[in-house]
């Protein structure tokens, strides 16, 4: 059996649905969604939680309302702080977020942001075929064909393969991830906020918390819950550290009484900064969006806001290519689209890169550097910010720039 469609998704994840909204966007009605796991899937921790402003835009324009629904479901969180040693070096609180326009930040979970935009697509009419996993790409000529389950066939000019950091569509043209990832792993903490007496909502890092043996942490809040993510050393068991006991115990030195009974999950990462060699297929034909293109730690909110990027990039150019009148002008909208997400990508490696080395600190100048501006951070105001900056890399443009 064979199902023929202009355009299809694979991947049914934010990014993956955020093709298919800018799809219908711009006028695309026989597109289709592919989905190797069940609509019930179970989707558990926060993961990616921190939506850019320009995130939000991007939805807003693809489907008016759907920016400001997933502002109004995030926390906007007003301050931040950073501590050294346990002593705080720097300090800042925004004007509360009026609601005039799109916030610059809103933080909520992931299935949450799956869970909008989902409702979204099937508001729009997104077909989604479930339970559909991806077995083999074929480019032949002007046609992709996707086989599935069961030797069943799907095929179309143009697919968008948003189908996460082990993308089996990748994997089929050969194209390969290139970069590296951190010596030692994080672990990451969900923990559920008290009904009562709740914590101030403010993103915190510490440099050598004193309660975790000198460990870097950060505390990020979202709707309902506090992500914790501690830096473990070189040599540390990261089995026993990341264990459901391990994180209680984490939490019991991080956060007030309480709060070692809240966890509700835990995993560890390695920091990782990676870019697939190209973009797009050599036939034109298929293109990499979100991690399946790039794979980025959560310092810096890099992964699902770049994806967004691409996966708006890709609908445009899969859009300029369905209308093209000749071959050579379609092949240039697929190549431009990957030429401009790519270089992004690099930029976001090189930010996550730069880091990661800052957070490690195995250079003794970078340790000397990070003491100096701890201890004359109250006096010369920059050194905090700087110390508060230079965990997530340096600020890029939003979009094309950067994320």
């Amino acid at each position: 059996m064979e199902d023929r469609r202009a355009v299809i998704v694979v991947g049914a994840g934010p990014v993956g649905l955020t093709v298919a909204l800018a799809l219908r966007a711009r006028g695309v009605h026989d597109l289709l969604v592919v989905e190797a796991e069940p609509a019930n899937r179970a989707r558990p921790g926060s993961r990616a939680i921190f939506q850019h402003r320009a995130s939000l835009e991007l939805y807003e324009r693809n489907r008016p309302g759907l920016g400001w629904e997933l502002a109004r479901r995030g926390v906007v969180w007003p301050t931040k702080r950073t501590f050294f040693e346990g002593r705080e070096v720097y300090a800042k609180t925004y004007p509360p977020w009026d609601g005039s326009r799109l916030p610059p930040l809103t933080s909520l979970p992931q299935t949450t942001i799956e869970g909008v935009l989902l409702a979204a697509c099937a508001a729009a009419g997104v077909d989604v075929a479930w339970a559909w996993p991806v077995r083999g790409v074929q480019v032949d000529g002007d046609v992709v064909e996707l086989t599935g389950p069961d030797g069943e066939r799907r095929t179309s000019p143009y697919v968008i393969a948003a189908d996460g950091p082990r993308s089996t569509v990748r994997a089929c043209l050969g194209v390969a991830l290139e970069g590296e990832r951190s010596d030692a792993p994080f672990v990451v903490v969900d923990v559920a906020e008290a009904d009562e007496g709740p914590l101030p909502v403010e993103r915190v890092y510490h440099y050598r918390h004193p309660a975790v043996d000198g460990r870097n942490v950060l505390l990020v809040p979202f709707a309902g819950g506090w992500r914790i993510d501690v830096q473990l050393r070189r040599g540390d068991d990261a089995d026993a550290l990341g264990s459901a006991e391990g994180a209680r115990a984490w939490v019991r030195r991080i956060l007030p009484t309480g709060y070692a009974n809240r966890v509700t999950w835990v995993s560890t990462y390695r920091f990782q900064q990676a870019v697939a060699e190209r973009f797009v297929d050599p036939g034109r034909r298929v293109m990499l969006v979100g991690d399946a293109a790039h794979v980025f730690a959560p310092f810096g909110a890099r992964g699902l806001n770049s994806g967004v990027a691409d996966a708006d990039a890709a609908a445009a150019a899969a859009v300029q290519a369905l209308h093209a009148a000749y071959p050579a002008v379609a092949h240039a909208a697929l190549d431009t689209f990957a030429g401009e997400r790519r270089a992004a990508a690099l930029r976001n490696r090189d930010a996550a890169r730069q880091a990661l080395a800052f957070m490690e600190a195995k250079g003794l100048g970078t340790r000397l550097r990070q003491e100096t501006a701890a201890r004359l951070a109250t006096r010369v105001p920059r050194l905090g910010r700087w110390l508060d900056a230079a965990p997530y890399g340096p600020r890029l443009a939003e979009g094309g720039g950067g994320y």
